[in-house]
């Protein structure tokens, strides 16, 4: 459990929060909020097998979506997962499938930089720019506490191990087992992802900055 003092100390490890978003996405956040996967979906009225494909089962590639009155979106690849890698990482009792389809429901941020530039800097997407959101830790918190979920892990990784996974790999703020990581693991790790339940529809009141990246490199500032 996360006490006030571990929350405070979290906050202090980690002020700011980062999301790697496609590039030139930043305008579509401004209005609509930073959405998951399903309320992008929801949004663009996307339904039947199209859905299914995108929510439900892995994407190599990133996939573009349309929408009448809209502008068109892009939802990025599933590249450091796979059906083979969640197969070895969860129990029988969940499905790929399913796995999917939960973080597809969240939208996800690093507590560090570091975390940030490592998948920056991955082989899938290290030729490419990407427009990176800064956010204020404890403004999100305060704002969004009860859709919140911490994980100790990276959620959407498979490779080059897959690491075992399952619901319970989330906890809520009031739940995480923070001490239990601050014994093991350095300040910043403790814990991995930050994820809120469908959509952060204020995402305005919390972005310090958002940046055009590509690595490790800020090559502009673009809000």
């Amino acid at each position: 459990m996360v006490n006030k003092n571990q929350l405070t100390e979290l906050i202090q490890d980690c002020p700011k929060l980062y999301h790697m978003a496609e590039r030139g996405s930043w305008g579509s956040i401004k209005k609509y909020g930073l959405l998951s996967t399903s309320a992008l979906l929801d949004l663009y009225g996307i339904k039947g097998n199209s859905r299914i494909k995108i929510e439900s089962t892995h994407r190599p590639t990133s996939i573009s979506i349309s929408g009448s009155n809209l502008s068109g979106a892009i939802i990025r690849d599933q590249i450091p997962m796979s059906d083979k890698g969640l197969i070895k990482a969860l129990p029988s009792n969940i499905a790929p499938s399913d796995w999917y389809q939960f973080l597809n429901s969240k939208v996800f941020f690093w507590l560090t930089k570091d975390r940030l530039f490592r998948l920056t800097s991955a082989k899938a997407y290290k030729n490419k720019e990407h427009d990176v959101l800064e956010v204020c830790t404890k403004s999100l918190i305060a704002a969004q506490k009860n859709k919140i979920w911490l994980s100790p892990i990276n959620s959407g990784c498979t490779k080059p191990f897959p690491h075992k996974r399952d619901y319970n790999t989330f906890s809520r703020i009031n739940s995480y087992p923070y001490q239990c990581w601050r014994l093991k693991r350095k300040a910043g790790e403790r814990v991995v992802e930050l994820a809120v339940d469908y959509e952060v529809k204020d995402i305005l009141k919390h972005v310090t900055a958002v940046y055009t990246v590509q690595q490790k490199t800020i090559i502009s500032r673009i809000y």
